[in-house]
């Protein structure tokens, strides 16, 4: 009995890697009004956030159907293996109802679905582990404890370079905006244990965030046995920026891996946004 591991769109693999570690993706929607589009299909991360800037339309992200996670699941069942799927925090999308839904359907227990109660990279540092584990043998149960025992350890924090996307998602108002970007204001958000996107402060300017995600590391020290990743949107200004103060320093991640942050977070957090995700 195999173990296959399923991921969707949000946790930014290429289809390079998906592919090197021979999973599954599903992929989110995002619609610009009447257009819509697969995101990793015929969306790229560029040119997402090229029409993000360029659109006056803000775009709106919808969760897989559960036919989506149907079809991988009933071709699991068939064959006789196990499936873990998984998915970006259930407090931030609908996807975990959906695949919820869909092993209903198929009526197979061998399907494992793991709320990440994170995104983007935190997903990706469970799925790699999961890959890792896989290949060395072991079973689908075994694999879902780790990741559960994983999961409160991932740490994801994030400097903003504009209010607007946030203003335009509702989630400040117009005024709390403009007096911020007059006050050259910088919230950092972090996903919080329950696997929600919270504000973790307020900084001027990108320096002043810098510095605070750095206190961070300090306080917290990364696991040396996980990968350090830093993350950017669209614009990897900040971010380099940002791992030079680090350098400065003397705090050295060893080789540094840098990623793309994809629509579903990037509809939100806008571009120019930049920020660490890391196993405490």
């Amino acid at each position: 009995m195999a173990v296959r591991i399923i991921v969707d769109s949000t946790a930014d693999y290429s289809a390079a890697e998906i592919e090197k570690r021979q999973i599954a993706c599903i992929p989110m929607t995002i619609a610009f009004g009447e257009e819509q589009y697969t995101d990793g299909v015929d969306l790229s991360k560029e040119e997402f956030f090229e029409k993000l800037i360029g659109s006056d339309v803000f775009p709106k992200t919808s969760q897989p159907s559960p036919a989506a996670f149907e079809e991988y699941f009933k071709e699991a069942k068939e064959a006789g293996d196990s499936v873990i799927a998984i998915l970006i925090s259930g407090a931030l999308s609908g996807t975990i109802q959906s695949a919820s839904l869909a092993k209903e359907l198929t009526e197979y227990e061998n399907i494992f679905i793991v709320d990440s109660k994170s995104a983007t990279l935190g997903i990706r540092m469970l799925a790699d582990r999961a890959v890792r584990m896989r290949d060395q043998g072991a079973g689908a149960e075994e694999i879902v404890a780790e990741l559960e025992a994983l999961k409160p350890r991932i740490r994801i924090y994030a400097g903003l370079d504009t209010l607007e996307y946030l203003q335009k998602g509702g989630r400040l108002s117009k005024t709390e905006a403009v007096i911020g970007k007059l006050a050259n204001i910088k919230p950092i958000i972090k996903v919080s244990e329950d696997g929600e996107v919270v504000m973790h402060g307020k900084q001027r300017g990108v320096k002043q965030v810098c510095k605070q995600l750095g206190k961070i590391l300090e306080e917290e020290a990364p696991d040396e046995n996980y990968p350090v990743y830093f993350v950017y949107a669209y614009d990897k200004k900040n971010c380099i920026s940002f791992i030079q103060s680090l350098q400065k320093k003397g705090m050295d991640f060893g080789e540094v891996k840098t990623r793309g942050i994809g629509p579903t977070i990037g509809t939100h957090i806008g571009p120019g946004a930049f920020g660490i995700v890391y196993v405490r």
